[in-house]
Order: structure tokens, then sequence, then C-alpha cells
């Protein structure tokens, strides 16, 4: 039992220290370091070299990621910024939802997948990844302009938007919609909303033993953490999400006078928690399953980024944003987001999904959110190609890329010519070797010669030293 323990412990620790590594090589590049979290849990988890095999423990570990990170979003959350542009964000929420949702459902008419089903994955259509999202407007300089504020107040209504999701979801297993889970969702829905309409107004919420608390250094991480399991589990137990019991306790905090002190102190965890939730998403996917069905990730993976590009960037347009503010924004909430993952869980918890399905949504996720950063990259050079007036398909397809192309042209040109002169310097100097063999007496023993003159060299010495001695 203690060597499988030390079994495990060694390779969760060589997975968190790939995950560093790559995560590291990742932000070099200048593309989010979750992509090499994401590569890290693939390669060294169960689908790769499997240093860390029990999938039991990974769930729980992914499940504790995902509400970590709900508590530091809600803690995070600005709601007076976010009740600036308010409308902006709920209305291109509820038109992501609705539309993502209206298309699965219309799907179900022409196959046999369950109207529940399709509504999940409406669901998780229509979330984009914070991070991701907020990472690649950083590269680019946009997170302080107003692409930026539109974006993330988008995605702060999507955050808020996934506990009514979860909520649903939940509701939707069994035999069908349960009648009875109506007044919990309605409660906790009209509960979010209260707070977030309190702390908006910059009204602190009184907390007990808050002033002790936030100045011990020591007690205050672990005082956070554990108010957010507190909450997750009394949410547990009156038949509601632990997720969102988890973001209730950081908005709480976020809205009290303990807000500075607490993020200050749970800050420094931040990365770590980033970490194990993405982490674990690469420790969960079935790369075989990815492989058998490549073809349908593909597929999925385009059709969801196309869509959601058109969705986000026409609605924006449509609300009156200018066109490089709506393409911008539009195309940096493109991918499908980590809650997705969050939704697959609980879809399968209530029996709503299950295990393929499951494995596929995560394949096009982890997919999705690998990718984001390449396609941001397409989109925006191609939007400047077809300003300059370059609109056929084949000079699109070969400008795009040609930088990129034309650099790794010339660094395989230079590495060859390099080898080749690596060669040509070997094959000289084996020709000069062998000449000198070929131009040696022949019969004529190098190494025997060596000795005989060393033989003779010593014999010259002694004598030498003879005569010396009897003069």
């Amino acid at each position: 039992m203690e060597a499988a323990h030390h079994v495990d412990l060694t390779g969760i620790a060589v997975v968190v220290l790939g995950a560093l590594g790559l995560g590291f090589a990742l932000e070099k590049l200048k593309q989010p370091a979750i992509v090499g979290y994401i590569v890290a849990g693939v390669v060294l988890g169960p689908a790769g070299l499997a240093l860390v095999k029990a999938r039991e423990g990974i769930e729980v570990l992914a499940e504790l990621g995902v509400l970590l990170l709900l508590f530091i979003i809600g803690m995070e959350l600005s709601l007076r910024s976010f009740l600036r542009i308010w409308k902006i964000a709920v209305s291109t929420t509820l038109v992501q939802i609705t539309a993502s949702t209206g298309i699965m459902l219309g799907l179900t008419q022409f196959s046999d997948v369950p109207w529940q089903l399709a509504v999940l994955l409406g669901f998780v259509v229509a979330l984009s990844s914070t991070a991701v999202a907020i990472k690649i407007l950083d590269g680019i300089g946009e997170l302080r302009t107003k692409v930026g504020q539109i974006t993330v107040g988008v995605l702060i209504a999507q955050d808020i938007a996934v506990v009514p999701m979860m909520l649903t979801v939940s509701a939707l297993g069994g035999d069908g919609f349960d009648m009875a889970q109506i007044p919990v969702m309605v409660g906790s829905v009209i509960f979010l909303g209260g707070l977030i309409f309190y702390g908006s107004r910059d009204k602190k919420i009184p907390l007990p033993f808050a002033e002790q608390v936030s100045n011990n250094k020591e007690l205050a991480p672990l005082a956070g953490i554990a108010f957010c399991f507190g909450c997750s589990a009394i949410a547990g137990l009156v038949g509601l999400s632990a997720a969102y019991g988890a973001f209730i306790a950081g908005l709480i905090i976020g809205s009290s006078n303990a807000r500075h002190s607490m993020l200050d102190a749970v800050l420094p965890i931040q990365s770590v928690l980033m970490m194990v939730f993405f982490l674990s998403i690469g420790l969960l996917i079935d790369v075989r399953f990815m492989f058998q069905n490549i073809g349908m990730v593909l597929v999925l993976f385009l059709l969801v980024t196309v869509f959601k590009t058109i969705l986000n960037v026409g609605f924006l347009r449509l609300v009156g944003q200018a066109w490089p503010t709506a393409f911008v924004a539009g195309v940096s909430m493109a991918q499908i987001g980590e809650f997705s993952f969050l939704l697959s869980v609980v879809g399968m918890q209530s029996g709503v999904l299950d295990e393929e399905g499951r494995r596929l949504i995560v394949s096009v996720t982890v997919l999705s959110l690998a990718l984001s950063p390449l396609w941001m990259f397409t989109a925006r050079r191609l939007q400047t190609l077809t300003n300059y007036g370059v609109t056929e398909l084949r000079d699109l397809i070969r400008l795009v890329y040609g930088p990129e192309t034309q650099a790794l042209a010339h660094a395989i040109e230079r590495a060859s010519s390099r080898s080749q002169r690596t060669l040509r310097a070997a094959a000289l100097e084996f020709r000069r070797r062998r000449q000198r063999k070929l131009d040696a007496p022949p019969g004529l023993n190098i190494q025997r010669l060596k000795e005989d003159i060393e033989t003779k060299s010593d014999g010259k010495k002694d004598g030498t030293d003879r005569d010396k001695k009897d003069a």
C-alpha cells in the first residue's frame, strides 16, 4: 500500500512539473499557459505515459478545481463595472444561449438525440472561455480598450448564466423535468440577482470574524477556502449544485469589507487552481476515442467555431458596435469554455449525458481551447487581407500563413546548409585520413614502428646513463 501511494505521489509530482514546463513554454510563445496545462495532462496522464492512472481521483481533482475556479471568479467580479455595460452583455449572452439551444433542438428533428441532451449541448456551445479570451485580448493589447470591456462583460454574464444552466441540467435528469425543482431554481436565481444588485450599490456585507481572519496571513487563505467549501456543502444540502454555492461564496466575500485582504490572500494560489482545473481536463481526455472519432471531432470543432464567430460578430454589429470592435470581440469568444466541462459533469450525474457523449464534449472542448489563439490569429489576418482587397480563396490561404511559412522554409534551408557543410567537412577529413594510410610504405605497421622507436630511445637513454655513472 505504501509503495503504491509513493508511486502515485511521484506521478502527480512529475505531472505538475510537466504542466509548469509546458505552461512556461507556451507563455514564451505568447500563448495561454492553460494550453500547456491541458497538453501536459494529455501527455502524462492515462491517455499518454500514464504517470497518473486513477481516473476516479482525477475526476475529484477536476471538480475541486471547478469549485475553486468559480470561487475566484465570484470574488474578483467587479459588479459596478459590469452594470455599466450590462445591457450589451446580458443581451449578447441571451442570444448566444437561445441560438445555440435552438439549433441543437432543431437537429433533434433529424436525429434520435433526446431533447434533454440537445438542451445540454446548446448550453455547452453557448459558453466561452473566460481565461482564454482574456489572455488573447491581453496578448493583442485590447484588454483595456472598449473591445476588452465588452468581451469581459459578456464573459461575466456567461459565468453568471452557468448557475441556472447547471440547475436546469440537473432538473432535466431522470424521466423528465422535475417540477419540484422550479421553486428551487427560481429562488436561487432571485437570490443571485439580489446579491448582485446589493453588491453593485457599493454596500458591504458584514462577515463575522472578518477583521481577525483577514489580518492573519496564515488563516486568511484557509478561511477563504473553508468558506467556499462550506457554501458548496450548504448548496448541495438544499438540492442545488455545489458549484453554485462556490460562486455565491465568492460574490459574498467580494461584496464584503474583507474583499481586498481576502483577495490578496487567495490570489497567490489562483495560478495553482487554474493549473489544477485545466490539467485535470487534459488528464481526463481519451486520446484513443478522439482519434477513433477524429472526423466528427474536427467537424464539430469547425462548426462550433465558425457558428460562434458569425453569431457574436453579427449580433454586436446589430446592437451598434463598430466593425473592428465587433470583429475582435466576437472572434475572441469563439471557443467553447471551460465551464462546458462542468456542464458535462453535471449532465453525467443527472443521467442526461452518457460516457461517450462526455468524451465527445471533452474532446471538442480541449481542441477548441487549444486552437483558439490560432483562430484569432487567422481571423485577424483574414480581416487585414480583405481590407486590402484580397478576396480570392487561393491568395488568402497563401498569404495568411505566408510569413510563418517563409520563416520556416528559411530555417529549414539554413539547417540543411549547415548539415551539408558539416557532411562535406567530415567527408574531406575521411578522405585525408584514408590518403595518409595509402601513402604509407607497404607492410609498414605504424604501431609497431612507434614501439620500436620508443624501445630504441629507452635503450639509448639507458646507455647514456650508464656512461655517466661509469665516468
